[in-house]
C-alpha cells in the first residue's frame, strides 16, 4: 500500500483542482437545481482538500475496455477541457479500474469500467464526495440503473452519449440524475466515451452506496 497526503503528491492535487473547476465554471443551463448540486460538488473538493487528505493506492488494475483509454484522451485533447485530459493522464498508471457490480450483464465487461479518483474507498481519501470516470467503448449500452440517496453529475470529457434516448451529450456537457433516478447510457458507435463523474449526498450513502441494475422496463 502507498500511503502520502495530497499535499505529497502534487498530480492529485492538480486534478482536484481540474474538478473543483469545471464544477465552478460549467453552465447550468439556467438550472438552479443544477447549480445548487455543481455548489455541493465544488465545496465538497474544497473542504476535501483543506484536511490534506491521505492518498492511499493498495490496487492498480485494467479492465478489457482500457485499451480503448488512450483514444478517449487523445480526442479529449482536441476539446475545451484539455487541461482536466491532461491531468488526469498523469495519475492514470495509479488507478483502479473496476465494475461496480457483482454480476455483471454479458459482454459489459469489455465495455466498460469506471476508476474512483475521491471518495471513501480513495485513492484520494474523502467523506464527503465521491469523484471518478467512467470509460464506455463504441456502442456500449450501459443498462438502466440508479443511486438511492445519491445525486449524481457526469461531464463528458471525450465522445458522446444519450441518456434515456433523450438528447446527446457530448464533450463540455453534463448529465444531472437526482437521487433514485433510473437512467441507461448509449455511446457512440464511432468512438469512446470518457466521463468525469461526481456523486453527493449523506456521508453514510456515499460509504455504503451499492449500484444495480434494474429488472424493470424503463418508462422513459
Amino acid at each position: 500500500m502507498n500511503e502520502n497526503h495530497l499535499n505529497d503528491c502534487p498530480d492529485w492535487r492538480y486534478l482536484l483542482l481540474e474538478c473543483y473547476e469545471l464544477y465552478r465554471h460549467l453552465d447550468s443551463g439556467g438550472s438552479d437545481v443544477i447549480r445548487s448540486h455543481q455548489r455541493k460538488v465544488r465545496e465538497a473538493i474544497s473542504r476535501s482538500m483543506k484536511v490534506n487528505p491521505e492518498i492511499s493506492i493498495d490496487v492498480i488494475a485494467d479492465k478489457p475496455v482500457t485499451k480503448h483509454l488512450k483514444r478517449a484522451m487523445d480526442e479529449g485533447k482536441s476539446q475545451a477541457h484539455v487541461s482536466m485530459i491532461r491531468c488526469f493522464e498523469s495519475i492514470q498508471e495509479q488507478l483502479n479500474w473496476q465494475y461496480g457490480y457483482e454480476k455483471m450483464p454479458r459482454g459489459l465487461e469489455h465495455k466498460y469500467a469506471y476508476a474512483e479518483i475521491c471518495g471513501p474507498s480513495g485513492p484520494v481519501v474523502s467523506e464527503e464526495v465521491i469523484l471518478g470516470v467512467v470509460l464506455f467503448a463504441p456502442g456500449c449500452i450501459y443498462p438502466s440503473h440508479a443511486h438511492d440517496g445519491i445525486t449524481e453529475s457526469y461531464i463528458c470529457l471525450s465522445g458522446s452519449v444519450s441518456e434515456n434516448n433523450q438528447g446527446v451529450y457530448s464533450p463540455g456537457s453534463m448529465i444531472f440524475n437526482p437521487p433514485a433516478h433510473t437512467h441507461r447510457i448509449t455511446v457512440s458507435k464511432r468512438e469512446p466515451a470518457l466521463l468525469l463523474y461526481a456523486w453527493v449526498g449523506e456521508k453514510d450513502n456515499l460509504k455504503q452506496q451499492e449500484m444495480v441494475f434494474s429488472r424493470k422496463k424503463s418508462k422513459q
